[in-house]
């Protein structure tokens, strides 16, 4: 998808709006559809509940970015509503929880903070559902706020589900496997703006981080590409999100990249350790660029768990489950589902 069709969405917004409203609407009589703010580690935070029979399992979302909010894809996992009721929370310092909030009340944003701010989050949906335990997904920078509370909350969780997995760099492959993706997409400036960045990560700016990324995204190649075909089209035509949401939105992203910069580039996996005490997924796209395949399918062998699995996701990149939500569903389903004890 190219500008001229993301221009396409801003004239045709209010249309559009309407149709996925219409999308969205739950007509069970079992549904539980809610959106409030809930009182979480001091502030005031967004979450939104959503699914056809509040019998269903939990599913709560560790949302990517940092600050990237997933709510916007809720037109895109209606069809997991049949089976869960899904759950989005906009965290501290991101989309409508940043809104209400602002930068000073927000506080100091660090994994630490986030992940209790998680559990804190997992345990407000048990009690309110009647509920012992949720399936936690998490996606992208929410992949790592994810494991933290997989380990220290294995108790809260029937089991984790990591997509878009940020991994170690075990093998030394980040740098050569960033150029090959680079020069795969034909994006020469990228290629030549990687190597001046070089290997060591220690060495990058936060603006080379950013530019590296965007070289990425336009180095995306077959597969639905993040920004242009998911992320944009989803934010502009959210019913959800109202034109100041959409600016609080990509405020919010660089808030928070702000704060959690220095600990994201280097994040300390040995600080976590590899062993889990629950069930462990990685369901990962199969041409991922950004958090590269290769690199999470080394970390997922490298993991310790009473039952593990890595599910490619087909034809698909970054944010494999809203590029490819009917497989990823159906991966849930036939992996997952089963593990909920009733």
């Amino acid at each position: 998808m190219g500008s001229h069709n993301l221009l396409k969405d801003l004239v045709m917004r209010g249309q559009t709006r309407k149709k996925k409203a219409n999308i969205i609407q739950i007509e069970n009589p079992n549904k539980i559809v809610e959106s409030c703010f809930e009182e979480i580690g001091g502030i005031e935070q967004w979450i939104t509940i959503r699914g056809e029979d509040y019998n269903n399992p939990i599913l709560l979302f560790i949302h990517g970015g940092p600050g990237s909010t997933y709510s916007i894809f809720t037109p895109l996992l209606r069809s997991w509503e049949k089976f869960f009721t899904v759950v989005q929370w906009d965290q501290r310092g991101a989309g409508k929880t940043f809104r209400k909030n602002g930068k000073e009340a927000c506080g100091a944003i660090t994994f630490e903070r986030l992940t209790q701010d998680g559990i804190e989050v997992a345990e407000y949906l048990c009690k309110i559902i009647g509920q012992p335990k949720v399936i936690l997904i998490g996606s992208s920078v929410g992949s790592l706020i994810g494991l933290m509370m997989a380990k220290q909350r294995p108790d809260l969780f029937w089991a984790y589900v990591s997509t878009d997995q940020n991994a170690p760099d075990l093998k030394g492959r980040l740098y050569t496997l960033t150029l090959d993706a680079l020069k795969k997409g034909g994006v020469s400036k990228g290629v030549k703006f990687v190597e001046r960045m070089g290997p060591n990560p220690s060495d990058w700016t936060r603006k080379d981080y950013e530019k590296k990324n965007r070289f990425l995204v336009k180095a995306i190649r077959g597969v639905p590409n993040m920004v242009t075909d998911l992320i944009l089209p989803s934010l502009v035509s959210s019913p959800d999100h109202t034109v100041n949401d959409i600016v609080d939105y990509l405020k919010g992203m660089s808030f928070s990249l702000d704060h959690l910069y220095k600990e994201l580039v280097p994040f300390d996996f040995n600080k976590i350790g590899r062993s889990f005490e629950l069930p462990f997924f990685i369901f990962q796209g199969d041409s991922d660029i950004i958090t590269p395949t290769e690199l999470a399918k080394d970390y997922f062998d490298d993991i310790l768990a009473p039952y593990k699995e890595f599910v490619s996701i087909k034809n698909a990149g970054h944010l494999a489950c809203f590029a490819q939500p009917n497989q990823f569903l159906g991966e849930l389903t036939e992996r997952v589902l089963p593990l909920i004890i009733t």
